[in-house]
């Protein structure tokens, strides 16, 4: 384990790479804990307050992201000193990107079902560093040979070629697809390849005058959708908290 862990983190210089990856699912992990604890009225926990104002820990998020980020820059890769910065700006990260959809929706919809979008954000962002941890480049270029990357020709079409890809699947409404896509082309090509998902711009496009691939497209997200919905949210109930109930809107009239 540990020649495995120099040849392929520490001499390629990666270490730091991994300690922000751990340090960043960690903080996600124990902030979910702690604001779970406070949510149920349990433990020595509590909100933090500046006066009567809510302080959300995205606030030292940034702090740490800023600091982290700017530290491992100014840092060399084989140093202490990017080693440190690197763990500053996982956590930095962790508490930014646990808060993405208060960010995002600009209202605290931390127990909402819009809030869901926090631990999917978590969850892509630390797969995708997890496969730049294991030698994945963006846009196949880690499949690229040491001749074909010093013909910058040949280079330069197989980026533009994979990212095509990427965009297409994008249009094609499969984000998840579309990003691991960028790191991984097979997968953008499958996404690229498929049916387009209802509501999607490339539906709108081709699909308005073509009623039997509109049928298709939408009889196809609705059983990808009822087979993997429930996993999913089983999985982000498990991870992030069971958000609130909607509240029941009252009924006309006042009854």
């Amino acid at each position: 384990m540990g020649h495995w862990l120099y040849r392929n983190v520490i001499e390629p210089g990666k270490l730091p790479l991994l300690l922000a990856l751990a340090s960043f699912v960690l903080t996600f992990l124990i902030t979910r804990i702690i604001v779970r604890l406070i949510r149920a009225g349990k433990g020595p926990f509590g909100n933090m307050q500046a006066g009567g104002v809510h302080i959300h820990h995205v606030v030292p998020g940034v702090v740490l992201t800023v600091i982290g980020g700017f530290g491992s820059v100014a840092s060399s890769r084989h140093g202490f000193g990017s080693a440190a910065f690197a763990v500053v700006f996982g956590i930095g990260t962790g508490l930014v990107l646990d808060e993405f959809a208060l960010i995002l929706h600009l209202d605290d919809v931390y127990w909402t079902e819009v809030g869901r979008q926090s631990v999917e954000v978590v969850v892509v962002t630390a797969a995708l560093v997890g496969l730049a941890l294991a030698g994945f480049l963006p846009f196949g270029v880690n499949d690229l040979s040491q001749q074909e990357l010093q013909d910058r020709g040949g280079a330069i079409v197989s980026i533009l070629v994979n990212f095509a890809f990427a965009l297409l699947a994008l249009g094609k409404g499969k984000v998840r697809m579309a990003i691991f896509g960028v790191v991984i082309p097979f997968v953008a090509i499958v996404g690229a390849v498929r049916l387009a998902r209802p509501g999607s711009p490339w539906a709108k496009r081709f699909y308005r005058r073509r009623p039997r691939a509109r049928a298709r497209s939408t009889l196809r997200a609705f059983h990808h959708d009822r087979r993997w919905a429930g996993p999913s949210r089983v999985v982000q109930d498990w991870i992030g908290g069971k958000p609130d109930p909607e509240p029941v809107p009252p009924l006309p009239g006042g009854r």
